[in-house]
């Protein structure tokens, strides 16, 4: 494994945000001076929170969105870094912080991924049929083309971190709290009008293997960021006729 190829956010870290094909820009993250911003923060804050906010972090829930269209300009550097550090600071299992943070940079390495991204699609493709098919096809579902940032998020599955406190009876805990990380930054993103796409149709062990990770790093999720072409309300796949939203009565049940 490269080191110099491995980037994370635990300590002092360097992280870039720029267009495909562009210099990178390098961006520095102190978590120890992000934690003493957050805890001056936190002393005047009385932790209650007022009607004002509440609707206003409904909305925030209702306008984030799954972006495949991105503008290739690049990402606020400060603005990488504080969604990079609300995704830190996620809930985890034995706070184990499990997430490990792989910036994909390299015209080569996104070049791989985009062909891989193309052959699974292509496969997947294939197990659908007639009117179904044809839907398929004229969806977008990756912004690998154009998001100026691309990142890898990956499991350490064997972190020492947290001394294994409640996962050994539920060890996929671990894949869930990088899950929520996730869910942290892609939020953090919609505050700044920043968007975020989840590329999920690609080879997870293809992938792994090309960006030279530890053997005990498993693929989370591959991540899209950058400035959204258009905003709306309502999912692509419901605009698209995928599939629409399900009224929430459908997931409650009682025992």
């Amino acid at each position: 494994m490269q080191p110099s190829r491995i980037r994370r956010v635990r300590d002092l870290m360097s992280v870039a945000s720029a267009a495909p094909g562009e210099p990178s820009q390098s961006l520095n993250i102190d978590l120890e001076a992000e934690k003493v911003a957050l805890g001056s923060e936190t002393q005047m804050h009385s932790g209650k929170f007022e009607v004002g906010f509440r609707d206003e972090l409904e909305q925030l829930f209702l306008w984030r969105r799954d972006v495949r269209r991105f503008k290739t300009d690049p990402v606020d550097p400060k603005v990488l870094q504080k969604m990079l550090f609300h995704a830190c600071i996620a809930p985890s299992v034995g706070n184990s912080q499990p997430w490990r943070f792989v910036m994909v940079e390299t015209p080569q390495l996104r070049t791989k991924i985009l062909k891989n991204f193309e052959q699974a699609n292509n496969e997947a493709l294939e197990g659908y049929k007639g009117e179904r098919a044809q839907t398929y096809a004229s969806l977008k579902l990756s912004g690998l083309t154009d998001a100026p940032v691309q990142v890898a998020v990956f499991c350490e599955k064997d972190t020492s971190t947290g001394h294994g406190l409640g996962r050994k009876s539920m060890p996929e805990t671990l894949d869930y709290s990088v899950v929520s990380a996730i869910q942290q930054l892609w939020l953090s993103g919609r505050a700044y009008g920043v968007g975020v796409g989840w590329v999920s149709i690609i080879d997870p062990e293809y992938v792994t293997k090309e960006l030279d990770v530890p053997s005990n790093w498993k693929l989370i999720a591959y991540l899209c960021i950058g400035y959204p072409v258009e905003e709306h309300m309502d999912p692509e796949l419901v605009r698209f006729g995928w599939q629409e939203r399900l009224n929430m009565d459908k997931f409650m049940h009682k025992r």
